[in-house]
């Protein structure tokens, strides 16, 4: 109808015991498109005007909306707005990876508080499990000093590692971070922290983060190409992370992607298409400090071994995509990941155009089969971080079922 605003909701059930489940859905409307009325909310989630009313004087009195101004539209009672609380909530993203450890703490919309990182030792876990823990502690106190309430409202610790998990293998792969996994970290993690927290894989974190501040903001079905030392997907199916069995579900860099060319002696996607990858072509150390100013330097400059190496990564990554379509059906792919802006662009624009798939079709929302996403390092910290707010506060069917 003309003059009414779409929004982006998914619907509530006004079922007896489904209170964890509507409060989800309100906190979820909100976020996803601002400020709303309660007729904007009742409209839009399915749920009555009562237990609109009652789910908004509960969550205000828990701190997490508050109202804005009333606003006039048209005849009638003024409308009130409401939104969000960013101090609402707060939580910690943890990201380990090879060579550092970072570290963002973030509010209930997502907002970025504190930004640390550290070199992690050379000496494996039981050193680098140490450095950690110091890093999470000057984070927090870095939090209180801003927000002096904020430890009481700090909902979880979220971890971000490569994959994939719990995998029979006899060395220390260096692409796996097998010692790592096999150390008992995430119960060190909760005993030094005094926090919940929650393991994921890179990629999914990186989907996480797309869900909350990047591409992937507002729609259900997204499958984030996360491009970092390795190569992992993040699948957003049906508006919730998708994990697997094992959390170990998208890793397509396990896969072996043929092209025309390939030997019998091919190797997993993430051994050609990856940061580890590019680093190996250029001599790079991936752990030099200013290696996304490095790798920028040099695609800038250009050169014929990177330009073949970058056509070869989109020719793999044009085929990936296109039978990513035809498993999950997703609104759009986004190529993200802890790799440089130009980097993430340029393998967009050399991957065009894509092969015929599913996903082809007149009218699309998003219209981009294929998109850039966030490109930074801190972007599975950042998933890290938003993984607690998702899980404490995100609509899933399991809270109709009370299991969360």
């Amino acid at each position: 109808m003309d003059g009414i605003r779409s929004i982006r909701a998914k619907s509530g059930t006004n079922l007896g015991g489904a209170s964890a489940h509507n409060r989800r859905i309100m906190i979820d409307a909100l976020r996803v498109n601002g400020a709303l009325s309660r007729a904007d909310l009742a409209r839009a989630t399915g749920l009555t005007p009562q237990a609109v009313s009652n789910i908004i004087e509960e969550l205000a009195r828990d701190g997490l909306v508050r109202s804005q101004a009333s606003v006039r539209k048209g005849r009638g009672q003024p409308a009130t707005p409401y939104r969000l609380v960013p101090e609402g909530a707060f939580a910690i993203g943890l990201q380990i990876d090879r060579h550092v450890t970072r570290t963002v703490i973030v509010n209930l919309v997502g907002d970025v508080l504190v930004k640390m990182e550290a070199k992690l030792p050379p000496g494996g876990p039981a050193q680098g499990v140490v450095v950690i823990l110091d890093l999470i502690r000057k984070a927090r106190e870095a939090l209180t000093a801003q927000a002096p309430e904020a430890e009481k409202r700090l909902v979880g610790l979220g971890v971000a590692m490569p994959g994939p998990f719990g995998i029979n293998t006899l060395y220390d792969d260096p692409w796996m971070m097998t010692a790592w996994q096999n150390f008992p970290l995430m119960n060190r993690i909760a005993e030094g922290a005094g926090l919940e927290v929650a393991l994921q894989n890179d990629a999914a974190a990186a989907a996480t983060a797309e869900r909350l501040l990047g591409a992937a903001h507002g729609l259900d079905h997204a499958i984030c190409i996360y491009f970092g030392y390795g190569l992992g997907a993040g699948l957003i199916l049906n508006g919730e992370l998708y994990g697997g069995a094992h959390a170990n579900a998208g890793e397509i860099g396990m896969i072996l992607a043929l092209v025309p060319g390939d030997g019998p002696d091919v190797e997993p996607l993430e051994h050609y298409a990856s940061m580890a990858a590019l680093c190996k072509l250029l001599d790079f150390d991936p752990s030099e400090p200013e290696l996304f100013a490095m790798i920028t330097d040099a695609i800038l400059r250009g050169g014929p071994r990177l330009e073949q190496w970058m056509d070869s990564v989109a020719e793999r990554l044009r085929r990936t995509v296109q039978i990513l379509e035809s498993i999950f059906d997703p609104q759009t792919i986004i190529l993200c990941g802890g790799a440089p802006r130009v980097l993430i662009d340029r393998l967009v624009e050399k991957i065009e155009p894509l092969l015929p798939s599913i996903a082809e079709r007149s009218r699309r929302y998003p219209e981009a089969r294929l998109q850039a996403g966030l490109a930074d390092p801190w972007s599975a910290a950042l998933g890290a971080a938003a993984e607690p707010i998702a899980r404490t506060f995100d609509p899933r069917f399991s809270a109709i079922l009370k299991t969360v």
